[in-house]
């Protein structure tokens, strides 16, 4: 008799755990899979960069958040609500953009996200919005001219960004040691030049060129052409058929070349 209650309990939590488990399943599958979350929630959540002039920026002053980034943000949210205002925004840095997208924090990433092969295994990227490559930006007074210039110096980039490959692989072959140093944000990066901590920064010279002043210049030099697409979670279909197809459109219609003069983004 033991033995029979036994193996009844046994039974019972085996099918337990077989529900159990397809229950999260399911859910996992349903919740990116389609819009029907964001559209009941009456928001899309973006995360967009906020210190980077004229494609995801912040003003101090007013606290509002512009750029080119956010108008695409805004003509995606407009192409599933109808509505471009129902859209909500949350500063990412390089490193941060992944993680929050994994969350669930963030529907999607507009944040000068370069698509590679190694992070297309990770998420859904659009269609190229935009293609820059990397640059480097150097002191007037410093006298350097090229990469080959930087010989024994110091670069400043982003953390989790693609530009610390680009630059060692291109110093490499013009006989270029080089060192580098990770920093969170391009405010950062920018402090430290002027501060003399490092020689150069080097990020996607569209961004460079949102950080130059007087005393700073962008080298003519261009390494590594970046492809920039909208980030969505895997299985998150829906969401990013939503994104291309407004991308495409924006493409045949000329507005998103409008954006890329509204901003001045070279």
């Amino acid at each position: 008799m033991k033995k029979i209650k036994i193996l009844s309990g046994i039974l019972l939590l085996i099918v337990a755990f077989t529900f159990a488990g397809c229950g999260s399943s399911s859910s996992q599958k349903t919740s990116g899979s389609d819009l029907k979350a964001i559209k009941d929630r009456g928001t899309l959540k973006v995360g967009v960069k906020l210190d980077v002039p004229k494609f995801g920026y912040k003003d101090p002053k007013t606290s509002k958040i512009e750029g080119f980034e956010i108008d695409l943000s805004k003509a995606v949210a407009k192409k599933i609500f109808g509505d471009e205002n129902k859209v909500q925004f949350q500063g990412v840095t390089a490193k941060t953009r992944g993680p929050l997208l994994d969350s669930g924090q963030v529907d999607m990433i507009a944040a000068t996200f370069t698509i590679t092969d190694e992070r297309k295994k990770s998420y859904n990227f659009s269609e190229p919005y935009f293609t820059d490559s990397v640059g480097l930006m150097v002191k007037k007074s410093s006298g350097i001219k090229d990469l080959k210039g930087l010989n024994e110096k110091k670069i400043g980039v982003a953390q989790s960004a693609t530009s610390k490959q680009a630059i060692q692989k291109e110093a490499e072959k013009v006989g270029s040691k080089v060192t580098f140093m990770e920093f969170q944000g391009y405010p950062d990066i920018k402090s430290a030049l002027d501060s003399g901590r490092i020689d150069c920064f080097s990020v996607d010279r569209s961004i460079l060129t949102g950080y130059i002043d007087n005393s700073t210049v962008v080298l003519k030099e261009k390494f590594s052409p970046q492809d920039y697409g909208v980030a969505t979670k895997k299985g998150n279909d829906e969401l990013a058929k939503a994104v291309n197809e407004t991308i495409s459109e924006m493409k045949k219609s000329g507005e998103l070349d409008k954006l890329i003069a509204k901003w001045g983004i070279q």
